[in-house]
């Protein structure tokens, strides 16, 4: 397993379409391992392959609910429902951070490392992360999508919220 680089807004790859998985094996394999250990050392939540440069519809979520991680390849949203409105960054945007409008609640399709279909149904933050890691796959950033980009002020004060509401 390795930590791969992250490709950031300025490379082209990220605007472009993410291909099929057709091959289930080892090559795979190492791609969907070297991805989590690259989400977790960059601290993030999700990551796409065309992240870190594979053009592979395949994506890693761990939100930190106890379910992940969890692999998709190939995934698909199979509907979407609700909305929410919340505060959305991104590994290959560093640093940066916006208000972006998502569904609230989704479910969707993948395939595991084997192949074999599944549906995960999600709320919130894991609803987010799945709509913004699989947008990915399709060439769009979340700032193709945002209401409001947040000034370095914005954001401090939001996790001051967030942390007021915590205790």
């Amino acid at each position: 397993m390795a930590i791969r680089n992250i490709v950031t807004e300025e490379d082209p790859i990220l605007r472009k379409k993410s291909r099929v998985v057709d091959k289930f094996n080892e090559k795979l394999w190492m791609i969907l391992d070297d991805m989590k250990d690259t989400m977790y050392k960059a601290e993030g939540v999700g990551l796409a392959a065309v992240q870190v440069g594979l053009l592979r519809r395949v994506v890693v979520v761990d939100v930190g609910d106890g379910t992940g991680p969890l692999e998709l390849v190939n995934p698909e949203i199979v509907s979407a429902d609700g909305e929410q409105e919340g505060q959305e960054g991104c590994l290959s945007l560093p640093n940066k951070w916006a208000i972006v409008k998502r569904p609230d609640h989704v479910v969707i399709k993948a395939q595991d490392r084997l192949g074999r279909w599944h549906r995960y149904e999600a709320e919130g933050l894991k609803a987010r992360c799945f709509c913004h890691e699989i947008d990915h796959l399709d060439g769009h950033l979340f700032t193709d999508r945002m209401e409001k980009m947040l000034t370095e002020e914005e954001v401090r004060r939001l996790q001051a919220q967030r942390q007021q509401g915590s205790e």
